[in-house]
C-alpha cells in the first residue's frame, strides 16, 4: 500500500507540474537592460561554432555583450574561439580549493558590467528570443533569477535510459508552485546549463566564490540566492533551449559519477532516495504492481511535455537500476579519491 501511495503521489505532483509549470515560450521580447552572456569552456572544440552561432543570434537585447572563456584547454577550443566577433578570455590557472567551472564562471562575472548575468553551457543551444523572452519572464515575475531547463536530448540507448530521469526527478517529487511560495534549500531546483540571474543578488551572495568547491554548482547557486532572499526558481526552458549533454556512454558515465555522490546530501538522504526510487520503480514491476503503470505514465507525461521519447518510459526500472549502479560508483570513486572532470581532479 505504501508503494502505491507514493506511485500515486509522484503520478499527481507531476500532472500538477507539467500543468503549471512556469514556462519560457519562444516569443519576441524587448530587453533595455544590459546583458552579459557568458560561456565557459575547456575542451569545448565540438562545441565552439554552433553555441556561439546560436547565442550570436540573439533578438531583443538592445545592450549585451559575449564573453567566452578558454579555461585552460588542451584542444583547439581558444583557435576557434578567436574566430568569433565575441570578448574572448584567456581562463587563469585554477586556485586551491576550486572547482573548474565555478572558477571559470566567477571568471566571466568579472568581465563585463551587464545588470543581468546569463550562465550558458557550451553543449546549449538557444533560439533567438530564449535569453530575451526568459529575463521577461522574471521581470513579469519579479524574480532575481530563473533557470530555464534545456530540453535534453539524447543519442546512445544509455543517454535515453538516463536523460529523461533528469527532468522527471524534479517534476514527480516538488510541488513546484508551492516551492515558489515557499522557498527553501530542499525544493529548490536550478540547471547550470542556462541560468539567469541579476548581477545585484549575484554579487550579494559573493559571486561563484561561495560556492567555489561544489560539485553541484547550479544547485548551490540558487539555494544561497533563496538563503538570502531573492527570488527564483526553475522554469521549463524546452522551446527555447535544447542540450546534448553527453555524446556516448562513457561520457555520460563520467559525468554522472563526478557529481551523483553528492546529489542526495549525506549517507541518510542516499539510502532515503535509493528506497523511494527501487520501491517505486523497481519492486512494483516484479510484483506485477499497478504502481508501476503510474510511474511509467508519469515519465510519459514528462516525455511528452518536454519532447522526449515517451516509449523509454516503459524501460523505467531499467532506468533506476542504472542510475543506481551510477551513484554506487561515483561513492565508490569518491571515497577512492579518483573522481576526474575534464582532466581535472574532483575533489
Amino acid at each position: 500500500m505504501l508503494i502505491l501511495f507514493l506511485a500515486w503521489l509522484a503520478f499527481s505532483l507531476t500532472l500538477i507540474n507539467v500543468l503549471t509549470v512556469r514556462m519560457i515560450k519562444n516569443l519576441p521580447a524587448q530587453i533595455s537592460d544590459s546583458v552579459d552572456l557568458l560561456i565557459p569552456m575547456r575542451n569545448e572544440s565540438r562545441n565552439v561554432k554552433e553555441v556561439l552561432d546560436s547565442v550570436m543570434k540573439s533578438k531583443g537585447l538592445l545592450n549585451f555583450n559575449i564573453y567566452a572563456l578558454d579555461d585552460n584547454s588542451f584542444d583547439d577550443t581558444g583557435e576557434l574561439i578567436s574566430k568569433f566577433p565575441v570578448h574572448k578570455l584567456s581562463g587563469r590557472t585554477l586556485p586551491e580549493g576550486w572547482l573548474g567551472k565555478n572558477f571559470a564562471c566567477q571568471q566571466l562575472s568579472l568581465a563585463g558590467d551587464g545588470q543581468y548575468l546569463v550562465f550558458l553551457d557550451a553543449d546549449v543551444r538557444i533560439t533567438e528570443n530564449a535569453v530575451s523572452s526568459s529575463i521577461k519572464k522574471m521581470q513579469d515575475l519579479n524574480w532575481d533569477f530563473i533557470s530555464p531547463y534545456p530540453r535534453q536530448l539524447s543519442g546512445s540507448f544509455i543517454e535515453n535510459l538516463i536523460q529523461p530521469l533528469l527532468q522527471w526527478s524534479w517534476l514527480a517529487s516538488v510541488p513546484l508552485r508551492l516551492a515558489e511560495r515557499f522557498p527553501n534549500r530542499s525544493m529548490t531546483i536550478a540547471n547550470g546549463q542556462f541560468f539567469i540571474v541579476k548581477r545585484s543578488a549575484y554579487e550579494s551572495i559573493g559571486r561563484h566564490e561561495t560556492i567555489k568547491s561544489q560539485v553541484l554548482d547550479d544547485l548551490e547557486l540558487a539555494r544561497a540566492l533563496i538563503a538570502k532572499g531573492f527570488k527564483g526558481a526553475v522554469a521549463d526552458g524546452s522551446k527555447v533551449a535544447k542540450c546534448r549533454m553527453y555524446q556516448n556512454g562513457s561520457e555520460l558515465v563520467s559525468g554522472y559519477t563526478k557529481s551523483l555522490w553528492k546529489a542526495f546530501g549525506g549517507i541518510l538522504g542516499t539510502f532515503t532516495a535509493v528506497g523511494l526510487l527501487v520501491g517505486t520503480g523497481v519492486l512494483p514491476l516484479l510484483a506485477f504492481n499497478s504502481a508501476y503503470l503510474l510511474i511509467v505514465f508519469s515519465r510519459v507525461i514528462v516525455a511528452l511535455k518536454v519532447k522526449s521519447n515517451p516509449i523509454y518510459a516503459l524501460l523505467h526500472p531499467l532506468s533506476i537500476l542504472l542510475l543506481c549502479y551510477l551513484l554506487a560508483l561515483s561513492i565508490v570513486k569518491k571515497r577512492r579519491g579518483t573522481l576526474q572532470w575534464r582532466g581535472r581532479r574532483v575533489n
